[in-house]
């Protein structure tokens, strides 16, 4: 039995071998990196770029200075840009539409629960090009659809991408991202037994009651796991970039936009760095909260 387990083991770290190399290749070392480059100056044009110079913490004081701290095209402007657009798009946008249409498609028919179903989540299966590609032409001026309705129906059009770009891409996001509260909220609900809600129908409840009082009590740990994860990815998305490339004048200049303008528009490299390390110590927050949910759930089914 020993020798067996021997075998098992090393049989075992043969196969991790490669994988574990992959890691370490491609995750691993990049990590210490990042954090050893956000400490230096470094650049990819002039004297910095050849002969990088150790700063220390100039970086990340330069990032949190209060005199620039909100101004525009800075960290904290981005940083407050973020939070709100993850409160709006991810928290109220994803995880209410998402809760609501898991929740209506419990009592239409199966062919109409199907048919939602498969359009919420072509819309996160598709490929992110495609997705904004497809909400740019959407939302053009000139010859977009939108504004063609509101011509055809006497309205003024308008300038979206320009008048009103942060709730342009707060409702793409939206738009974007339910499918995958959908899905996680409907698997919630259908692990309820039915007769829950035969019992609160016999009672006379509302669809509002059964909800408030039946199904959200009972989810409340896949309710919590919902509003982590959507936060993580919400915070570290890119598609905006495709819509508005930031602007204009940053007004949606989120932080994955923001780091990717200051590393690769501007080449500070140690400077975004800095910037990539603040930010994977707010998911490594984000991270170990929802580790510490998912071994509660565990102990508790336990």
């Amino acid at each position: 039995m020993k020798k067996f387990s021997l075998l098992s083991t090393r049989a075992g770290a043969v196969f991790l071998a490669p994988a574990a190399a992959l890691v370490g290749v491609f995750v691993i070392i990049p990590f210490f990196w990042v954090i050893f480059v956000s400490f230096t100056n470094r650049t990819l044009l002039g004297r910095t770029a050849l002969d990088p110079e150790f700063v220390g913490l100039q970086n990340y004081v330069a990032l949190f200075n209060p005199a620039t701290f909100f101004t525009r095209g800075q960290f904290g402007f981005s940083l407050v840009l973020t939070i709100q657009f993850v409160l709006l798009s991810a928290l109220v946008g994803q995880a209410l539409l998402g809760l609501v249409l898991a929740w209506l498609s419990q009592s239409v028919p199966a062919s109409v629960k199907a048919f939602l179903q498969t359009t919420v989540i072509a819309a996160w299966i598709l490929p992110e090009v495609v997705i904004g590609f497809a909400w740019f032409a959407f939302l053009d001026y000139d010859n977009g659809t939108l504004n063609m309705i509101m011509r055809s129906l006497g309205l003024l059009p308008g300038d979206w991408l320009l008048q009103q770009p942060f709730w342009v891409i707060v409702f793409f996001n939206t738009w974007r991202g339910a499918a995958f509260s959908m899905m996680l909220f409907n698997s919630a609900f259908q692990s309820i037994p039915p007769s829950y809600f035969q019992a609160a129908d016999v009672a006379g409840a509302t669809s509002w009651q059964k909800l408030r009082d039946i199904a959200l009590p009972l989810i409340r740990g896949h309710v919590v796991t919902d509003l982590i994860l959507i936060t993580m990815w919400t915070f570290n998305v890119f598609t905006p970039f495709l819509l508005t490339n930031g602007g204009p004048s940053y007004r949606t200049e989120i932080l994955s936009i923001y780091t990717y303008r200051i590393a690769f528009k501007d080449f500070e490299f140690g400077k975004g760095a800095a910037v990539g390390v603040v930010i994977m110590l707010i998911n490594l927050v984000f991270a170990l909260a929802y580790l510490r949910i998912a071994r509660k759930k565990t102990a508790e089914a336990e």
